[in-house]
């Protein structure tokens, strides 16, 4: 089948607010703007270049007001480090009735949408996926 996802969009009342934390958090450039839309992409060049959906932040006029449908999964290399240096970024702590023996981190970027850091992917779980540790990243993409 000769079909991919394209990207992945994000209603906002204020694109701005969350394009500039997920530019940072992830690293990605902006490779459009307009009045009422935003769109990242990963650095070109990169391993995740062409192969990652593209973050589209949309202008809508009414704010969120229930739980995402659907929210972005992060796999870092050492998960204490990373909700660390978002929520300096400016996410926060969020419970969706997650129980405490989960072993993700559910988290809200500035503009109230959720996401999920997930634990890192031990050295045989990368083996086992073929990758290997230290090389192929923490979540198994080259240079990750």
């Amino acid at each position: 089948m000769n079909l991919r996802i394209q990207a992945v969009s994000i209603d906002s009342t204020d694109p701005e607010v969350p394009a500039d934390f997920w530019a940072k958090a992830l690293g990605w450039r902006r490779t459009y703007e307009a009045e009422d839309e935003i769109v990242l992409e990963p650095p070109a060049g990169s391993p995740a270049d062409g192969v990652s959906p593209d973050l589209l932040f949309l202008k809508v006029p009414e704010r969120k007001e229930l739980k995402n449908r659907l929210h972005l999964d992060l796999r870092p290399g050492d998960q204490t480090a990373e909700v660390q240096r978002l929520e300096a970024l400016g996410a926060s702590h969020i419970s969706v009735g997650q129980g405490p023996e989960v072993t993700w981190v559910v988290m809200a970027d500035r503009d109230g949408n959720e996401f999920c850091v997930l634990r890192a992917l031990r050295s045989e779980e990368l083996e086992a996926q073929g990758l290997v540790p230290g090389v192929d990243g923490p979540s198994g993409n080259a240079a990750g």
